[in-house]
């Protein structure tokens, strides 16, 4: 007999990617989840004998082995020891369909399938193509499953994101694109785990442990910022100019950041910021299959010294000191991904800790998680991985401190409430927000709060406290602040918005019933998101008598003027005051507001109801909010929609158009009209941006619902 060949494979595209949920993938091998079976037919040269047996092969990787678990060889209809499987479906004449199952718990990435065929003593191999496995959340033996569909659509197959960003008192929505099925992002994504520093140390052993979601999660954290020389994806940068590259401020979705890195040959893009990286890995770890959302965390805690507790350092006027390592950011993002954690026990399943933004390392690269939030919750802060730096991210101390002319410090206050507020993150199925604050620790200042607290301290203390430290952590909880008997806060007048004065009230209580006579230092400084100070803006003094009980406000105004030329695109002002109680030996009190510039500024108006194929028109309005001309206006607009495959050709789905505007008069609002037809049901969101001579990157953005013809 001559040899039997197989001549011509189908992959059959279409029944397997609908049937595991792949079929938005704009890449065209085949590309199916793990522990499910998907179907092959083959075309051979000739009718197969009876003494004929049929095995397949598939293998992954460099130097592939059935000991690693990277190559595996399974007959028909026998469920091989690695857990692979084949069985023959209905076949014909010159062809015949195979289904294949793989593992719950096979690697995922890239594969070789071989086809053996044993006649007498001989075996003949024949290559017969690749194909891509992923993690499967709808499989229930797979690590990552998930058991929710509506919660499946939204954590590994929704492309449009929201990130909320501002501060406690002030949380905006900001639109993110993830584009997880676009054309060449699955080989961006695969490329990437082959170009972390755990592959170049040992191909062989990374490749074996990729079916892990905990270890991809953790590589691939590492891969997304480009700091420890690994061809990662972004450079961070948070202070200084952007003049020569990307301000941070200027991306709406990871696609384009992916694309610029991979045709640039995997150098670092410059730049981004926290929601950038976490944005950018949601991208890749839904892409390859594991259930991952966005988290913003309010009055984020960085404690670099690991004692629980922040500090934070004024001068005697109450101007910010950047002189300590600590830093408490007006808000962090990172990413939760969902699967188990047989490493720590069953209790710790769920929801999972991923930062990729680079703020410390871990084990010798910038990486950080996965930390369980329940880990995080009970104060299990020595499990792994990297949970005593997330717990400290929201549930810190906040201890305020003076520094004097002759270097001296003194602590004025201790707030063990104050970080971590209002974790937020995107609803399920709906733009708005949820507050998952429970989920990671129990309600301020109840007893159960206190309880984790100390149990945290007494699991590092002895063993993590760094040279230099000399108060025990004991001793930061006890040690107690002379109440001045007032208290403060500031109010605003009015909302602060961009290009007008902000009117301020100090409001000064006498919580006793002594007369006092208080003299208050006020300072204002333009800051960064992550609360470090870039300009001063404004100093003040006053000195105020209070009588028996009394409360009195004191009026502030930041003109304009003032402020204008001083702030970055984050728009923050922060403003103290510092009450020092005559005749207390220096007793004072420390007053604290972080002022968000409010922009009145883009406004999208839609249809009430936008049909596939056939036009419709926008309404975008934009505005010169300042008391002066604005020149060289600049309107960005981007559609970001479905992608996957239609019948003929892969969909192009972002659209992106700039328009060059006239000038603006002080004041000025104007608007642009713009017609487009859409080609898809389902959603897409639009995100507008608008830039200036005088300020950049104002954002706005709406998600369009599609509908049927």
């Amino acid at each position: 007999f001559t040899e039997l060949k197989p001549t011509h494979i189908s992959w059959q595209p279409s029944v397997n990617a609908s049937a595991h949920h792949t079929d938005r993938y704009a890449n065209t091998e085949l590309t199916v989840r793990r522990g499910q079976p998907f179907t092959i037919t083959l075309y051979f040269n000739r009718q197969k004998n009876p003494e004929e047996s049929l095995a397949f092969v598939t293998e992954i990787g460099p130097a592939p082995s059935e000991s690693h678990r990277t190559r595996a060889v399974f007959n028909l209809s026998e469920v091989g020891a690695s857990g692979w499987s084949a069985a023959q479906g209905p076949s014909e004449s010159g062809h015949m369909t195979f289904i294949i199952s793989s593992p719950a718990n096979a690697i995922i990435g890239r594969y070789n399938l071989f086809l053996q065929v044993n006649s007498g003593n001989k075996i003949f191999s024949r290559f017969l193509g690749q194909f891509v496995i992923l993690f499967n959340p709808w499989c229930p033996g797979d690590d990552v499953y998930i058991a929710n569909e509506n919660e499946r659509q939204e954590y590994v197959l929704n492309e449009n994101g929201i990130i909320f960003v501002g501060n406690a008192k002030y949380i905006e929505a900001r639109g993110w694109y993830y584009g997880q099925f676009q054309d060449q992002l699955l080989n961006t994504c695969l490329t990437m785990l082959d170009l972390s520093l755990y592959y170049r140390q040992d191909p062989v052993v990374d490749v074996a442990r990729r079916g892990d979601p905990k270890y991809v999660g953790r590589v691939i954290s590492s891969m997304i910022n480009g700091n420890d020389n690994d061809n990662g994806v972004l450079l961070g940068k948070w202070q200084g100019n952007f003049h020569s590259h990307e301000n941070p401020s200027r991306w709406d979705g990871s696609v384009v950041i992916l694309e610029k890195w991979r045709q640039d040959n995997y150098r670092p893009v410059q730049y981004g910021q926290c929601w950038v990286f976490a944005g950018v890995m949601c991208t890749v770890l839904r892409c390859l299959g594991i259930p991952t959302r966005l988290v913003s965390n309010f009055n984020s805690a960085h404690d670099v010294d690991r004692n629980l507790s922040i500090d934070k350092y004024y001068d005697s006027s109450g101007k910010s000191l950047n002189i300590s390592k600590d830093s408490t950011w007006d808000y962090h993002v990172w990413n939760e991904s969902w699967f188990i954690r047989p490493d720590l026990g069953a209790r710790y399943n769920g929801w999972q800790v991923l930062d990729a933004t680079p703020q410390e390392q871990s084990k010798g690269l910038f990486q950080c998680g996965p930390a369980s939030v329940v880990a995080i919750k009970e104060g299990d802060v020595d499990l792994d991985y990297d949970t005593l730096f997330v717990y400290t991210e929201v549930n810190a101390d906040c201890n305020r401190w003076i520094v004097y002319n002759d270097g001296t410090k003194k602590r004025v206050y201790c707030d063990t409430e104050i970080i971590g507020r209002f974790i937020s993150t995107k609803a399920v199925g709906s733009n708005s927000r949820v507050d998952i604050t429970y989920n990671y620790k129990y309600p301020e200042g109840s007893s159960e709060e206190r309880r984790v607290y100390k149990k945290a301290l007494a699991k590092i203390f002895g063993s993590h406290i760094t040279e230099g430290h000399t108060a025990s952590p004991h001793e930061r909880l006890s040690d107690s602040v002379r109440n001045p008997g007032i208290s403060g806060k500031f109010k605003l007048a009015e909302p602060p918005v961009f290009g007008k004065d902000i009117n301020l009230i100090l409001i000064l209580n006498n919580l006793s019933t002594d007369h006092k006579t208080v003299k208050v230092d006020i300072s204002a400084s333009s800051v960064l998101y992550t609360r470090r100070a870039v300009a001063e803006i404004l100093k003040a003094n006053t000195s105020v008598d209070l009588g028996s009980k009394q409360e009195k406000h004191i009026q502030l105004k930041i003109p304009y003027a003032y402020y204008g030329k001083n702030l970055t695109t984050d728009k923050r002002i922060q403003v103290t005051a510092l009450c020092e109680v005559m005749h207390m030996n220096g007793v004072k009190l420390l007053v604290e507001k972080t002022i968000i510039l409010e922009d009145t500024n883009i406004i999208i108006k839609i249809p009430r109801r936008v049909v596939v194929n056939k036009a419709a028109t926008i309404e975008i309005s934009y505005a010169n909010p300042l008391p002066e001309p604005v020149d060289r206006c600049v309107l960005l607009f981007c559609f970001l929609g479905i992608s996957g495959k239609d019948n003929t050709c892969l969909n192009e789905i972002i659209f992106c158009f700039v328009f060059s505007l006239a000038r603006l008069a002080p004041r000025e609002r104007s608007r642009i009209y713009f017609e487009f037809t859409p080609r898809r049901t389902g959603p897409l969101q639009l995100q507008v941006d608008f830039s200036c001579d005088k300020f950049s990157h104002v954002k706005g953005f709406v998600t369009i619902a599609v509908a049927r013809a």
